[in-house]
């Protein structure tokens, strides 16, 4: 094992929002780094046979894993990374790991000491930017894919209720090492792609413009389903709504990506989102009412979980996403309880509403918090080099959700019921071709959160 190398004090050159100096413990220099990507070192730090290094150093893609924030609980990176590195559950069964994390980067990186803790233990260099991460400390780019976790972390919010992760700040050094190496490779950016919609539209332009492969998004459209099932391509959908958690900005991400999941694969391709309307409190039930549509595909939801009529709306503290779609289609997302994260809707030809819940979500110390099938489409983007859904669709996604959460507001003053935003950026076409891609099977065994399987 390499000698520890003495604590440093390290100064980020591009910090946000201002210069700060973070005092970290670099784990390995570049060189003693470079020596470990030999088998001799591989074996000592995975305790895998030596013949059998040589093999799995060649096959594994090497990623640089970049995240705002890595500890316990309620770490996205905790969730995604560790199993990046050790594997994951997938189909009924463990998947060994297809990639190698080869370089990480945290911005908090005094709040992340479990991050460090992994990383030490793991052998992998933790680095003072984002940039020498993906350049593994030198001029250009020295990775194979790059995983961006921009969620968690003691970052502010502002008056609308934006969660202000700098997720674009990471992406554009990695974008600035691509431009500078005149070649790219996949990225994947969890979550929706930005608070600022400027931001989100420059990131999903960059992916085409130096062509390389996008992903990101929400676990819960690939998590575990009730019925098994998933919308054929072409399904003359008419209207949706999507019940679960809509508290704040990255709660109803998740909500709004379970929607564009379902309503992309409607008859005749996505054509854009032509307005969004944000209302809140109990002026949400008021507009159900007027919208008779909405109202029955509520009422079948609770007839399908046993639940008294009206249940939902006894909730007066709810809030809701109206979405109009270019073809007419309509959708609403409403905040609901004890319904996990569940989708229905009006297909044209069919009597009764079509529903399909996600349900069961582990709790924060559980080992399979995290949806395990988004770690398994992560790899399969790094592996294959190919989107596994669209990027349009997490950009339209993402561009919901930041007209949204500009909705209640005008000329400085805030409503509940907010003003119906028309969105001709969002005038965005495609037609999927992806088919099922979530989670079946047999669920992993639950047991109490460890980072690694025992082998």
């Amino acid at each position: 094992m390499a000698k520890k190398q003495p604590e440093i004090i390290a100064r980020v050159t591009d910090s946000f929002p201002t210069t700060e100096t973070i005092e970290q413990n670099l784990l390995f220099t570049r060189r003693e780094m470079l020596g470990m990507a030999g088998a001799a070192g591989l074996t000592a730090l995975m305790g895998v046979a030596s013949g059998a290094v040589p093999q799995l150093a060649q096959e594994k893609v090497r990623i640089a894993c970049l995240t705002t924030y890595w500890a316990a609980p309620n770490s996205h990176a905790d969730w995604i990374f560790t199993k990046l590195l050790d594997g994951y559950w997938w189909q009924g069964a463990y998947t060994p790991s297809r990639v190698e994390v080869v370089s990480v980067y945290i911005h908090q990186l005094e709040e992340s000491q479990l991050g460090q803790k992994i990383c030490k233990v793991k052998g992998i260099p933790i680095f003072n930017t984002a940039r020498e991460a993906v350049t593994l400390g030198g001029e250009e780019l020295a990775v194979n894919g790059v995983v961006i976790v921009g969620e968690h972390g003691n970052y502010p919010t502002d008056l609308k209720g934006h969660w202000l992760l700098p997720r674009w700040w990471i992406y554009n050094q990695v974008i600035r090492v691509f431009e500078r190496s005149m070649r790219s490779v996949p990225v994947f950016n969890d979550k929706h792609f930005s608070y600022n919609w400027d931001e989100a539209r420059w990131m999903f332009d960059k992916s085409r413009a130096l062509n390389f492969p996008l992903s990101g998004g929400s676990s819960i459209p690939v998590y575990y389903r009730k019925p098994e099932i998933e919308l054929s391509i072409d399904t003359p959908i008419k209207n949706s709504i999507v019940l679960g958690g809509t508290a704040d900005e990255g709660a109803i991400f998740h909500a709004i990506d379970v929607l564009q999941a379902f309503v992309e694969l409607r008859k005749g391709g996505e054509t854009g989102v032509r307005s969004v309307q944000s209302i809140r409190g109990p002026e949400t039930w008021k507009w159900v009412e007027s919208n008779p549509w909405a109202g029955k595909l509520l009422d079948s939801v609770a007839k399908s979980f046993e639940l008294e009529p009206g249940h939902f709306q006894q909730n007066p503290q709810t809030n809701m996403c109206v979405v109009e779609y270019n073809d007419g289609t309509k959708a609403a997302v409403i905040g609901a309880r004890n319904v996990g994260w569940t989708y229905a809707c009006e297909i044209e030809g069919r009597e009764e509403p079509t529903i399909i819940s996600m349900l069961g979500w582990a709790g924060p110390f559980d080992q399979y918090h995290a949806s395990n099938a988004l770690p398994h489409w992560i790899t399969e983007l790094m592996v294959t080099k190919k989107e596994p859904f669209n990027a349009e669709r997490l950009l339209l996604s993402t561009g919901i959700v930041n007209h949204y959460m500009e909705s209640n507001w005008e000329n400085g003053r805030y409503s509940p019921v907010g003003r119906r935003v028309e969105t001709p950026v969002l005038n965005m076409t495609y037609r999927t071709i992806r088919g099922a891609q979530f989670n079946t099977g047999e669920r992993p065994p639950s047991r109490p959160y460890i980072r690694g399987f025992d082998q």
